[in-house]
Order: C-alpha cells, then sequence, then structure tokens
C-alpha cells in the first residue's frame, strides 16, 4: 500500500512538470532561449518572427546603407547588392520594447520642432545621429525600442521594427549602420 502511494504521488508530480511545460510552450518557466525575442511588446513573437523574415528578405535583395544621411545632409545613395547571408541570420535574445514618446513640450524646447503629442519620437541615446527618432538599436546587449504611439498601428509598426530588424541583422553580418 506504501508503496503505490508513493508511485501514485510520483506520477502526480510527473504530470504537474509536464502540464507546467506544456503550458509554457515547452520551456522553462523563467529560462530565456538562446534564440528568439524577448518580447516585451503587445504584438505576437510570430509576429515579430514575420517582420525579421521581411527585414531577412529585404536586406537580401538589397542594402541601403545611409537613408539617414541622404536625408540629414542629402549624401549620395550608398546601395549595395542584397547580401544572401541575411537569410541565415537570427535573433539571439533580441529585446523588443516601447519606450514612452517625448511629450510636445519637451521635444519643442529641445529642439524648436512643434509636433502633436504623442509625438511619434523618443530619445536616441548616443551613439545615435539624431536626438530623437521613431525607433533604435543596440547591439551590445542586443536591444529594437520605438515609440510606445507606433504599437497600436499594425503597418506602421510592423514598417518601423522592420527596420530596426534590418539593423540589427546588419550590424550582425558586419556592416557599418552609422547611417541607418
Amino acid at each position: 500500500m506504501r508503496k503505490r502511494a508513493v508511485r501514485l504521488q510520483k506520477l502526480n508530480l510527473l504530470w504537474l512538470s509536464v502540464s507546467a511545460m506544456a503550458s509554457c510552450g515547452g520551456q522553462q518557466v523563467g529560462v530565456v532561449p538562446a534564440k528568439g525575442f524577448i518580447n516585451n511588446t503587445q504584438h505576437s513573437d510570430v509576429q515579430l518572427s514575420a517582420v525579421w523574415a521581411a527585414a531577412q528578405q529585404t536586406l537580401s535583395q538589397q542594402i541601403d546603407l545611409n537613408p539617414l544621411q541622404r536625408e540629414l545632409y542629402n549624401a549620395a545613395p550608398n546601395i549595395l547588392p542584397g547580401d544572401a547571408r541575411a537569410l541565415g541570420v537570427s535573433p539571439h535574445q533580441l529585446q523588443v520594447e516601447s519606450q514612452s514618446d517625448v511629450s510636445s513640450p519637451a521635444l519643442q524646447a529641445a529642439t524648436g520642432m512643434v509636433r502633436p503629442d504623442p509625438t511619434g519620437l523618443i530619445a536616441c541615446p548616443q551613439p545615435c545621429n539624431v536626438h530623437y527618432a521613431p525607433a533604435y538599436s543596440h547591439y551590445a546587449q542586443p536591444v529594437t525600442r520605438y515609440a510606445a504611439s507606433w504599437e497600436s498601428s499594425e503597418s506602421n509598426f510592423d514598417a518601423l521594427v522592420q527596420y530596426e530588424f534590418e539593423n540589427q541583422i546588419l550590424h550582425a553580418l558586419g556592416y557599418d549602420t552609422t547611417w541607418r
């Protein structure tokens, strides 16, 4: 009788472990996957993966290394043929999250630019080439941040995040992303 009770207890513990793992997609709770996203958005991992795949496709066809430089300084385009290696780059614990928009009065005081709230811009920390942007990426501790006001605008969100994912991929491949 005692052996049967112990066996039932072990089966119950096993069932609890299996059901807990199944409810978490087979991952242990609190463990961050080596590949993928640290998703702090209102969007699913599936959607972020689709945006990542679109970024890979774009870069496999053509690479624009200086859109910001062209916009700010009317520089000559630095457009390269696509790089098929982009298709093999995966996100590795890439943190994706919104950041509160800078307020209109703060933006006006800092730049003289007048925009209604929400401004769609966030402070872009160094080494950015601009002080405010709709989004930015860092690479050492991979993170992509975007203005919170873009969160609910599906097509704009996708385009904005795709551009930043392109930057993450280009950086991983060794390209200079200074003017992106």
